[in-house]
């Protein structure tokens, strides 16, 4: 038993999730108070002040309004989520839908038939519910105003009856002026703008008052949300069933493959005829019927780029660009630690280079990417690059289907070069400081047994300064993944920041709370990325080390 208790706290550290380590103590009822303390501080807490937050968030969130609405509430960006996820798996089931065949697909039309159906009163009904609370709304709304809207008409009438009186007081005064009586005449300037100053007081008052009522008429009601998002949800999923059957019936891979075969059989038939004029024509038309046949065995579904498939091309290009910067960061980082020499020649490029924008960065990738890609219409690497690609795809078999899937096109390069460019320096830093910092003990015994440079570098020095080097990796993947958020909405490149901009370019009724998920989407996938560089860390680590804490 204490074995496996050893075993779970291990991985608790190696994890660094050390919440949990009392969890696992409180099981083996080791000092139950201070664990049920532990639990308190560092469980109980954090949650309380989690539940705390999301309270003033949705507290607050209806009390502000932008261009966009109202700040979205935690249910506004729960639903958004929601629709996300529900464009991902509708988008999903048009893909597999596609290449259904047989019986498989036959059942697939009756089930996408027999919900359509059942789909039409439902919406209706949805529909009819939307217009009733939409006019229960307006009606309490106007009720709740009715006051108000009246106050506002009777201002209006009492500052159109008081000016016409006052001007026709003031007519008839300006008659009246004697000649030589200025103060007459100033007296009556200054009564005059004491009435443009009422007046401009009272449109005030009227206009303040309009406003209160626009924002009682504008507020969001509650229920007329819900029986919107009903009614929308179930829209939604009708427009999906009728583009889902057809795709079954009609645009499927098996129904056009049937529909080429049929012309094709029909060509075949014409061409065995005896010959006319026609006989090159028909076949010219089999050829090529034969090469749509050929295409359409192999077509796929039109792509959608769907919230999950953006989020896999930013981690794989976070993860492109990471590599190489630490290709490139640990060798320079190694030799800056072994050579005060070079690193006196590395200080300069790295001080001039470090606090340069990313914006700069991916501009100039963007451009020398794009001079090796002399056609725009061929940016994808798989086109443009053919032959570095096949001999990638003849060693790596993999590559050839993310180039295809992933869309792995200039954007994709200038932004992982700019996160490489970004966020190199702090692997190279570390690094420099973890080989510098190699016990001088650990050298001389090096020397003592006469080891060679590589013996001395791959058996001591590297090992020895791996803790470092992995702390210089945590962050530079911490800060890759910042900088890729926004090469990604600059660069138009498919991603979680393109995502992003385009749901605020949008418009949509909840495109602001689609931005609102997107914190919590980058915000958990950098939590996680920083979790799986502690692991590795830890397991390089030493006991006590400064990089284990």
């Amino acid at each position: 038993m204490k074995q496996i208790k050893h075993f779970l706290l291990k991985i608790v550290d190696l994890t660094a999730l050390g919440f949990l380590e009392p969890y696992v103590r409180l099981a083996y009822w080791e000092e139950p108070r201070k664990q049920l303390k532990k639990i308190g501080q560092f469980t109980l807490i954090p949650v309380l002040a989690l539940v705390v937050a999301v309270a003033l968030w949705g507290f607050l969130a209806p009390r502000h309004t932008t261009k966009y609405g109202s700040v979205p509430t935690p249910e506004n960006t729960w639903n958004a989520w929601q629709s996300i996820m529900t464009f991902h798996n509708q988008y999903q089931d048009k893909t597999d839908a596609y290449l259904l065949e047989g019986e498989q697909r036959l059942e697939a039309i009756k089930v996408a038939e027999a919900r359509g159906e059942d789909l039409v009163p439902l919406v209706e009904a949805a529909q009819d519910e939307l217009a009733r609370v939409k006019a229960l709304v307006l009606e309490e709304k106007t009720a709740e105003t009715a006051e108000m809207t009246a106050r506002l008409e009777a201002m209006k009438d009492e500052r159109r009856t008081t000016k016409r009186e006052k001007e026709a007081e003031f007519k008839e005064r300006a008659l009246a002026l004697a000649d030589g009586d200025t103060v007459a005449r100033d007296q009556l300037k200054a009564d005059y703008r004491e009435m443009i100053d009422w007046e401009e007081e009272q449109k005030d008052l009227a206009s303040d008052l309009n406003s209160e009522i626009k924002i009682i008429m504008s507020r969001k009601d509650a229920r007329e949300d819900a029986a919107l998002l009903n009614q929308t949800l179930l829209m939604d999923e009708a427009a999906h069933m009728r583009a889902l059957l057809a795709i079954l019936t009609k645009d499927g891979r098996e129904v056009r493959v049937q529909d080429v075969m049929e012309k094709l059989a029909e060509l075949e038939a014409a061409y065995a005829a005896p010959a006319s004029s026609k006989t090159f024509t028909t076949l010219r038309n089999i050829v090529r019927s034969e090469n749509r046949l050929e295409k359409a065995k192999e077509a796929e579904n039109a792509m959608t780029w769907t919230l999950p498939m953006q989020i896999t091309r930013s981690i794989l290009c976070v993860f492109t660009g990471f590599f190489i910067g630490v290709a490139v960061a640990v060798p320079i980082g190694v030799l800056c630690g072994l050579s005060t020499t070079f690193m006196g020649a590395m200080t300069p490029f790295i001080a001039l280079f470090k606090p340069v924008s990313p914006i700069v960065w991916l501009l100039i990738f963007w451009i020398i990417v794009g001079g090796f890609f002399p056609d725009p219409d061929k940016s994808v690497v798989l086109t443009g690059l053919t032959d570095t690609t096949d001999w990638l795809m003849g060693w790596v078999p993999f590559v050839g289907g993310m180039v295809r899937t992933y869309d792995i096109n200039i954007a994709f390069i200038a932004s992982a070069l700019t996160v490489s460019m970004c966020s190199l320096w702090a692997t190279l830093v570390n690094t420099a400081l973890g080989v510098a910092s190699v016990d001088k003990d650990h050298i001389n015994v090096a020397r003592v047994l006469r080891l060679g440079f590589f013996s001395r570098l791959f058996k001591i020095i590297l090992p020895s300064a791996l803790p470092l080097v992995f702390a210089g990796m945590r962050i530079s993947l911490g800060v890759g993944w910042m900088v890729l958020i926004a090469a990604e909405l600059l660069a138009s490149s498919e991603g979680v920041g393109k995502f992003t901009w385009d749901m605020f370019n949008n418009g949509a009724t909840d495109s602001f709370a689609k931005i609102v998920c997107m914190v919590f989407v980058v915000g958990a996938i950098g939590l996680v990325l920083d979790r799986i560089m502690i692991i590795f860390q830890r397991l390089v680590s030493f006991e006590g080390s400064v990089a284990a804490v």
